[in-house]
């Protein structure tokens, strides 16, 4: 049988937002507000965010204030720096930065010669101790090539609310799944990128599996990816039995498990709690994940299971 760490680790599962802005670069609410709002609305954690350019003063911004019993923050920020191939510049989320993280020489939102990459500075906020996620890759107009070059990553973003909202383009799976097919172990986040100018909140969030809501018991969880993603159903368990991958989750109409190229089986039903799908149709995958879709049409995602 093979589980997912999510399903195996010690602890409970804590509900967090990793991507989130504020009046301190392009959001419209005050940090503290901001922290108030994911506290009231049942979260267990947060992550601010705000983009890390000159024009902005580079902020890492330290939420410690609005930490409360049974919520806490972690300090991180969207760094950017480098062109990406079609020449703007590179976002990618750093959750765990240090407060003296050193800025990359970006004054604005427009690549600078002689700065570092963005492969570069992933790998330094890495170095740093953060988890790091390639941001948004269908808003970025992210190719394959590009998100192959952030080695450094541990995790794709692969659906984004604000982008979603937005643009209608929250999609990461794309770019994800390739670069699972090459064998590049990552693991996948959904986010709000909330920036409250629009309904961009409380639309994708992360479910950790940790003994204690804290930062660093936090940020081990997520590098370790002892996680999923969800935009509202539960997943209580994932696993790999002989040749079918059996889902327990919260009531839901359809269980899906994909893989590598066209590789994938649905089952789909009423209230399904227990589902059980044949893994007939993966082709021999690897590796493969799970999407689960309630009666709302809500989803949630696993990370993925190497075979």
């Amino acid at each position: 049988m093979t589980q997912p760490l999510a399903f195996t680790a010690p602890g409970q599962f804590w509900r967090g937002n990793l991507h989130t802005h504020s009046t301190r670069s392009d959001g419209v609410l005050s940090p503290e507000e901001v922290c108030r709002r994911y506290r009231a609305e049942g979260y267990d954690f947060l992550a601010l965010t705000d983009h890390f350019i000159g024009s902005y003063g580079y902020p890492i911004v330290d939420t410690v204030p609005f930490r409360a019993p049974g919520f806490t923050t972690i300090l991180g920020a969207e760094v950017h720096s480098g062109a990406m191939a079609n020449g703007e510049l590179w976002h990618i989320l750093a959750v765990g930065l240090p407060p003296d993280f050193a800025p990359s020489d970006s004054p604005d939102f427009h690549p600078k010669a002689g700065q570092e990459t963005g492969a570069e500075i992933a790998a330094r906020a890495v170095a740093a101790g953060a988890f790091v996620a390639i941001a948004h890759p269908q808003w970025s107009g992210l190719t394959l090539d590009d998100a192959r070059g952030i080695t450094a990553a541990h995790a794709v973003e692969i659906y984004n609310h604000g982008c979603a909202t937005g643009c209608d383009r929250a999609d990461g799976f794309s770019i994800a799944d390739l670069l699972l097919s090459e064998g590049c172990h990552l693991s996948l986040i959904a986010t709000d990128d909330a920036h409250f100018s629009e309904p961009d909140h409380f639309g994708g969030w992360v479910m950790v599996k940790a003994t204690e809501n804290t930062p660093d018991a936090l940020l081990a969880a997520l590098k370790s990816g002892a996680f999923y993603s969800s935009q509202g159903p539960e997943l209580r368990d994932v696993r790999v039995e002989g040749d079918h991958v059996v889902i327990e989750s919260t009531a839901v109409v359809s269980a899906i498990v994909q893989g590598r190229g066209t590789g994938a089986r649905a089952v789909h039903g009423h209230s399904m709690t227990a589902t059980r799908v044949p893994l007939a149709r993966l082709n021999g995958s690897p590796w493969l994940r799970v999407t689960v879709i309630d009666a709302a049409g809500k989803r949630a995602w696993s990370n993925p299971i190497w075979l």
